[in-house]
């Protein structure tokens, strides 16, 4: 008999992560074949069986969010890519965006966490050193937007 994922090692995704990983594969459809995002939405959710395990709420925010926020994003990471947007791969395109934006607008989400889940999707999705490449733009990003997360507390001088 088969035992469970989370029993073998390997723990069961969570409804976060099925929704990044949801929301990655929308933007990459939107990026390649620039589809309306409701008609993405509408793909993804009938077309996975998976959806209905993912954090609907959270797929809609990435998705929606992402793509109406596109040109402040391109903005916020342009000025750390090494070429142009336009040379990206799709997929780290896309996991880029979708990073920038949970920096940006889910502060709630600690910043190391959304570059772990934006690393993890480029591993998953991307090609073989992709994942390097994303977490180094998030790294850099998320110093400018999350500056006050990421500086230690400043020392009050008593000890």
């Amino acid at each position: 008999m088969n035992q469970p994922a989370a029993s073998r090692g390997t723990p069961a995704k969570s409804a976060r992560r099925r929704s990044r990983e949801l929301a990655l594969q929308g933007l990459y459809e939107w990026l390649v074949s620039a589809s309306e995002p409701g008609t993405i939405e509408a793909h993804l959710q009938f077309d996975n069986p998976g959806f209905v395990k993912a954090d609907r709420d959270h797929f809609q925010a990435l998705l929606h969010g992402v793509i109406s926020a596109n040109t402040l994003l391109h903005e916020a990471i342009t000025p750390h890519l090494d070429r142009p947007v336009a040379e990206l791969s799709p997929v780290e395109h896309a996991v880029l965006l979708l990073g920038v934006f949970e920096l940006m607008h889910h502060p709630e989400i600690p910043y190391r966490v959304v570059i772990n889940e934006a690393v993890e999707l480029a591993k998953t999705f991307g090609g073989t050193d992709g994942y390097k490449y994303v977490n180094g733009v998030l790294d850099r990003v998320a110093l400018k937007v999350r500056a006050v997360e990421i500086s230690p507390p400043a020392s009050d001088g008593a000890r």
